[in-house]
């Protein structure tokens, strides 16, 4: 395994593209790159110029600019009723609401993708939460139609906001300190 530097923009790009919890940067890459691991070698090779034709990531909405986006989260980082919470979990489902409310379209985007090896972390229903295992501990999210499973442990949660928030176009460092609350 090798170690490379990249910008912060094309760490986020990448990080965007993350399909479920613990996929690594090799497997992102993998994939973007039509890259077969078998014989180390690109599939049918493309014209340079077609191969960085990537999707662009969900936009974020029109009518929520990232800069109120961003504004919204540290609000929200500064508010009476967070600094009240003193559990993990009610921080996290407090963030959860607020991530919805700033985008229900991205967040159900990412939500819906959002699993783990053997879990599903998101649902509509709490029954669904349970058929994926009987100790998940389901607890609605706050004024939203989606359920989560509670019973991770800490550095799970602040890894499925970390996934949807980069997913939803924050800022790393913003991301960083948010899920350093949780």
């Amino acid at each position: 395994m090798k170690t490379i530097e990249v910008d912060e923009d094309l760490y986020r790009y990448i990080a965007g593209h993350t399909q479920h919890i613990g996929e690594s940067a090799s497997d992102i890459l993998r994939r973007m790159l039509k890259f077969d691991a078998q014989n180390r070698s690109v599939a049918q090779a493309k014209p340079a110029q077609q191969q960085m034709q990537q999707p662009e990531p969900s936009q974020p909405d029109a009518v929520t600019p990232l800069r109120d986006r961003v504004r919204t989260m540290r609000e929200l980082l500064l508010s009476d009723i967070y600094a009240e919470q003193r559990k993990a979990v009610d921080r996290f489902t407090l963030v959860l609401t607020t991530l919805y409310q700033i985008s229900p379209a991205q967040f159900a985007e990412v939500a819906d993708l959002l699993h783990g090896r053997t879990r599903t972390y998101f649902a509509a229903d709490e029954q669904t939460l349970l058929q994926n295992g009987s100790h998940t501990k389901p607890k609605q999210v706050p004024e939203t139609p989606y359920w989560v499973i509670t019973n991770t442990n800490t550095d799970r949660k602040r890894s499925m906001v970390e996934h949807i928030m980069l997913a939803m176009q924050f800022p790393v460092e913003l991301t960083d300190k948010v899920c350093g609350t949780i």
